[in-house]
């Protein structure tokens, strides 16, 4: 048994190693800014948590104390600016802390990047492989192309641009080879690395039995899928970042996630050697070929049972101001749109309504009005209503839910959202449940704290559509409850 720690364990990579780690007989520990992010988690209680950032030095070394292997799972996948920088400097420090906390072994999963014009993204995870390598710790850095998995940005890009397009006009980079990889062969990789030998201090190349286009993806995806075949026509005028408009436009990845992505397939991602078959054998039945990891996936997301997403990991920049309690709170202006409603249906069915809005359900006001303000985010860069949901009918701290992201989850009493569309300010919207006098009573809260002059302008520009989109919520969601409840004795 290894102490591990593990980084990014709210991430998509992260999320699915601790289970595994701790099935295999680990101890782990996650090192997490925000320890609230996994209070909801299956394995919470069996894992032990400290808060802490990668680029501090100091609470990184305390968080790397007494342990054996460190896994390196944290990048700034678009997060936007300079974010090569913020990859340097928390390599740096957490390579550092980990020196000098006498750490067995350090994990990185990286990219796998050709040697000469690699994409600025693949180019910053090479830079991150080599300063852990250059650590003076025995250090592991596995290198996959594009991941197979439900959840996966790769595999929702590739899902949705299949699903949606039967003839494509595609970029030049759907003839580029690459190399495909099933998440359960990563995390087999991942957890068998804490067993290596300290002497064992290297890149390894790592990727399923098939070699194929983009193109031959989309078409391999649509076999499986049963859907009639896609027609591709490759044209060279489109760039990396027109190709992720488009893909933003098309697929629920936004264009600051899917331009990476992007600029990564223009490269060919073909590994160059198998070397982690003599540390590492293959299982008996061979790696998962692409096919079948495609299959698995979407056993998953039919079964609901999709353990992470690539919208469970929060980016760097992303804001974590406390959402101020009253409205006379010492910060500055807030802007409220409160709602109350009597309804008749117990309390039980209408927190069954609650916690099933997003995604499918929608937001029971206007769908037109959601639509079209997902629609302007994503024209600015932001995220848009295409996220979705995880789960259809339970949500969890941390979870995305269309453009917004849960803060807080009471079960039965009180679903609190913090919004991650594009503002000028800060929003949430607090959904409760509660009983008065024997009667189902329903709360609705939005709150918004604007930044400058634009933040208070926006406010009032929005307010008579807030008024009447708010307020059809608040009808509708207790209309609905009612709708699903049996009579309920209490309400005359």
């Amino acid at each position: 048994m290894a102490r591990c720690l593990v980084t990014g364990s709210t991430g998509y990579i992260g999320g699915r190693l601790v289970p595994e780690l701790l099935a295999a007989g680990h101890a782990v520990r996650c090192m997490v800014r925000s320890p609230d992010r996994l209070r909801d988690l299956p394995w919470r209680h069996r894992v032990e948590v400290s808060e802490a950032d990668a680029t501090d030095p100091a609470r990184t070394a305390a968080s790397l104390d007494g342990v054996d292997v460190a896994y390196y799972l944290i990048h700034a996948m678009g997060a936007g600016g300079d974010f090569a920088a913020r990859d340097r400097a928390a390599a740096r420090a957490f390579a550092a802390a980990a020196r000098e906390a006498g750490v067995g072994r350090v994990v990185y999963l990286g990219g796998l990047a050709p040697s000469g014009n690699a994409s600025p993204h693949l180019r910053s995870r090479g830079e991150v492989a080599r300063i852990l390598l250059d650590s003076d710790v025995p250090t592991v850095v596995l290198r996959a192309a594009v991941i197979i998995g439900s959840g996966s940005a790769s595999f929702e890009m590739l899902r949705y641009l299949t699903e949606r397009l039967p003839v494509m006009t595609t970029p030049s980079w759907v003839r580029t080879r690459t190399q495909p990889i099933a998440v359960r062969d990563v995390l087999r990789y991942l957890v068998r690395c804490a067993e290596l030998p300290p002497a064992v201090h290297r890149s390894f190349d790592i990727g399923g039995p098939d070699v194929l286009t983009y193109g031959d993806m989309m078409r391999g995806y649509a076999a499986v899928a049963g859907l009639p075949p896609r027609w591709i026509i490759p044209v060279p005028a489109l760039t990396p970042r027109l190709s992720s408009l488009w893909v933003g436009l098309v697929t629920p990845v936004p264009a600051r996630v899917a331009r990476p992505l992007v600029e990564s397939l223009r490269n060919e991602t073909v590994c160059a050697e198998h070397d982690i078959a003599r540390h590492i054998p293959d299982p008996p039945g061979g790696l998962i070929g692409f096919e079948q990891a495609v299959d698995l996936a979407l056993r998953r997301i039919k079964d609901a049972d999709v353990a992470t997403r690539w919208t469970s990991a929060s980016t760097p920049d992303a804001p974590s101001d406390p959402l101020p309690s009253d409205p006379d709170w010492a910060g500055g202006v807030l802007y409220l749109d409160e709602r109350r409603r009597a309804v008749r249906a117990s309390p039980a069915e209408l927190w069954r309504v609650i916690e099933g809005v997003g995604g499918d359900s929608g937001w029971y006001s206007v769908p037109a009005v959601w639509r079209l303000r997902g629609f302007l985010d994503r024209l600015v860069g932001g995220v848009g209503l295409r996220r979705g949901r995880r789960d259809p009918h339970r949500l969890r701290v941390g979870d995305a839910l269309d453009f917004w992201r849960v803060e807080e989850v009471v079960p039965g009493r009180l679903l609190r959202l913090r919004a991650e569309m594009r503002l000028p300010g800060l929003a949430w919207l607090e959904l409760t449940c509660g009983e008065e006098h024997g009667t189902t009573v329903y709360g609705q809260r939005a709150v918004y704290h604007p930044r400058g002059l634009l933040g208070h302008l926006y406010w009032w520009v929005m307010w008579p559509f807030h008024r009447f989109v708010f307020g059809g919520m608040a009808r509708n969601i207790a209309e609905a409850a009612s709708a699903r409840s049996r009579p309920f004795s209490s309400v005359r």
